[in-house]
């Protein structure tokens, strides 16, 4: 490695030049990289209601739908509206009443129910039909041209329409999520480091990092909304202690060669830092690619770009950073000063004499924490994560308040089904308690509307070769315990009938994502702190310490998903599969860094009660520093989202981090001072402390029969 280092310093112009010019690959990469706004894709795709999706698409040319509010408008204005909105590209059909027979004759020629489907009083609904996927661009298009024509008394909801909503809201506020990100880590720098210009160097190393992390994801296709959101500002987060690790270092190296050789100080903080942040990175590593094994897609997107964000952090620490240092030397050294934090001396002592309060708090707050923690609801409606003021979310209001309409979901049967077992079907289906409509060929076709008199085109829209497709309205909302019965209820009617037919649509899906997102939790939780046990147990050559470390940071975990479960706030279902893991992944290493000098102080002959004082007040300032960074990384952002999804999780990150520091400084310690013989009888090079502590003990006892 120090040869390695010696280059670095040596190529220092190269480095900075070619990383620089790296960049605008990089940028065109990151600008072609297509986003994913639609939650639902990321569903496994050999679950039913996926496959369904797929054939709505292939034999029906269509993967997404929304339902179209008018509110008073006389019904020629409608009629006119309608064939607008038919001639926007994208848009495969528009069910109103014209599509059966003019407006002007008698709606009570249509079947009773398509009537109270379609109208109630001075207000009016649409199906509108699109055809291309509820994320495609081409609906999002198709979409936005409707919004235009359509006036203030229109309202347009569905997936696609909370799809669209989400992508405006998202693509505007990202830049601000950085903003902030970058404002308040600069502010928790200014208090740490000892100079007005390094926080900045540090911030354009790791933008460059960031800058390659997101441009090399046009190799994975495309990313999901939420790991375009996130991904900076947790990069962030988790990176930002190398850069102060290798300034730290690189100002010790400076003392010790009297300030002498610049160069030889930088290759040996660039050997030290590398050799420090590697076993702080894998566990970071190892949080994020934890999330990989999610059956629910989106963690496995989110888990590469992390994973491989904290690479580049890493990579970029120990090169581009150190070329900037050196190169921008004389200018640094003008803007330095003192820390305005202050070294800690005085709380370490009072902690580490108090360490065993601390612990018997731990073992009082751990069943309050973990009984919060089972207890926080949380949400799967896709639609609460978004303000009440966007169009989508004023439409579903609209919706329910005027029809009593929650839900739209499809049925997909087969197409040679008999006749007289479609109308049974369909009767069953009306029967089950909350479904307001059951629209198909076979509820138009009845007494009042003679088979004749249904368009061939609406035909061909409802019926393929191998299916023919059924809406089905429900006064439930989606996720709601009532409408995954409902489609319990409705799913065993219709494989009554047809063992191959499906239920599809969102609320469909949104069931499957919650019994997905349960399993994935299960399975993320075991793997995260299976692989975080194994590195520390490697790292540590210890069988206790990662039993203990691992304890202190779910406890910490425990804590912050507990808060919710008290203070009754319900939280978006992503939070609750994925915080556990990155604060996980991200704050351990608060707990290996002070362990790690634990240990060698007992190894150096210190008394366990001095090594935890030692351990505690050599670690505490720069596990606040990193603490402190993390949540200035994420704070922000939680502040200024109007996405909750996006909101929520970094106010948990946020939290995490603090809590994380909390319990690391306050419990820890006392775990030291608890189970310090089984540490050193199962850590690998400690023994020799029994012996010591049996000398020390002979000492104290010839020294108190010398008094």
């Amino acid at each position: 490695m120090k040869t390695l280092s010696r280059a670095i310093v040596k190529l220092r112009f190269i480095i900075l030049i070619a990383s620089l010019a790296l960049m605008v690959p990089c940028f065109a990469g990151f600008a072609e990289t297509k986003v994913n706004y639609d939650i639902l894709s990321y569903l496994p795709g050999e679950i039913e209601t996926m496959k369904g999706q797929d054939i709505l698409m292939d034999q029906f040319g269509t993967g997404a739908y929304s339902l179209f509010v008018v509110e008073g408008m006389a019904d020629k204005d409608i009629a006119k509206l309608k064939a607008d909105i038919s001639e926007v590209e994208h848009v495969k059909k528009v069910i109103w009443y014209d599509t059966f027979m003019d407006y002007t004759i008698p709606k009570e020629m249509l079947p009773d129910e398509v009537v109270e489907a379609l109208g109630k009083g001075d207000t009016q609904l649409m199906f509108i039909i699109f055809d291309d996927t509820t994320s495609g661009d081409g609906t999002m298009e198709a979409i936005t041209n409707i919004r235009k024509i359509a006036d203030e008394k229109c309202f347009l909801s569905g997936m696609a329409a909370i799809v669209l909503d989400t992508k405006n809201l998202t693509e505007k506020e990202t830049p601000i999520y950085v903003g902030m990100a970058v404002l308040l880590a600069v502010i928790v720098l200014s208090l740490s480091m000892d100079s007005y210009l390094i926080p900045f160097f540090f911030l354009a190393s790791i933008g460059i990092a960031i800058m390659f992390n997101m441009g090399t994801n046009i190799f994975l296709g495309e990313i999901s909304f939420l790991t375009k959101s996130l991904s900076a500002v947790l990069q962030l987060g988790v990176t930002l202690d190398y850069s102060i690790f290798l300034w730290h270092s690189y100002q010790e190296q400076l003392e010790k060669s009297g300030r002498d050789d610049k160069k030889e100080a930088m290759a040996e903080a660039i050997s030290a830092t590398f050799q420090s942040v590697l076993g702080s990175s894998i566990t970071t590593i190892a949080g994020f690619v934890a999330l990989c094994f999610m059956s629910f897609r989106i963690g496995l997107d989110l888990g590469i770009v992390m994973a491989k964000g904290v690479i580049f952090g890493v990579v970029s620490c120990v090169t581009v950073l150190p070329s900037m240092i050196l190169i921008c030397d004389n200018v640094i050294e003008k803007t330095k000063h003192k820390p305005l934090m202050p070294e800690f001396v005085k709380i370490p002592r009072w902690i580490s004499k108090h360490a065993v309060v601390f612990g018997m708090v731990f073992l009082c707050l751990l069943p309050i924490a973990i009984w919060g923690y089972n207890h926080t609801a949380v949400y799967y409606d896709l639609s609460e994560t978004l303000p009440d003021h966007l169009p989508s979310r004023q439409a579903m209001k609209e919706l329910e308040k005027n029809f009593e309409t929650n839900t739209t979901y499809m049925i997909l049967t087969d197409a040679d089904m008999e006749k007289a077992t479609m109308q049974a079907m369909v009767k069953d289906l009306k029967d089950v308690k909350g479904i307001d409509a059951v629209l198909g060929l076979e509820s138009l076709i009845g007494p009042s509307l003679p088979s004749e008199l249904i368009p061939e085109d609406l035909k061909n829209e409802l019926s393929s070769d191998q299916y023919q497709m059924m809406m089905l309205t429900s006064e439930y909302k989606t996720a709601s315990d009532e409408v995954n019965a409902q489609i319990d209820e409705v799913n065993s009617i219709v494989k009554s009938y047809d063992e191959n037919a499906m239920v599809v649509g969102e609320a469909p899906c949104t069931k499957d994502l919650i019994t997905i997102t349960d399993k994935d939790f299960k399975t993320v939780s075991v793997v995260s702190i299976g692989c975080v046990f194994l590195i520390i147990a490697f790292v540590m050559k210890s069988i206790s310490l990662p039993f203990i470390l691992v304890a202190v940071i779910e406890f910490a975990i425990f804590i912050n998903m507990g808060i919710p479960g008290y203070t009754g706030t319900v939280i978006p279902f992503i939070s609750s599969v994925v915080i556990g893991t990155i604060q996980l992944g991200a704050t351990v290493d608060y707990a290996i860094l002070m362990t790690t000098r634990y240990c060698l102080e007992r190894k150096n002959g210190e008394s366990k009660k001095q090594a935890t004082r030692i351990a505690l007040s050599t670690s505490m300032k720069s596990v606040i520093v990193s603490a402190l960074s993390f949540f200035a990384a994420t704070f922000g952002v939680g502040l200024v989202s109007s996405v909750d999804m996006i909101g929520s999780l970094c106010f948990l990150m946020a939290r995490g981090a603090i809590i994380s520091m909390i319990v690391v400084i306050l419990v820890l310690p006392s775990m030291y001072m608890i189970f310090d013989g089984l540490i050193i009888r199962t850590t690998w090079g400690m023994r020799q402390c029994i012996e010591m502590d049996k000398e020390r003990k002979k000492q104290k006892v010839v020294m108190a029969k010398a008094i």
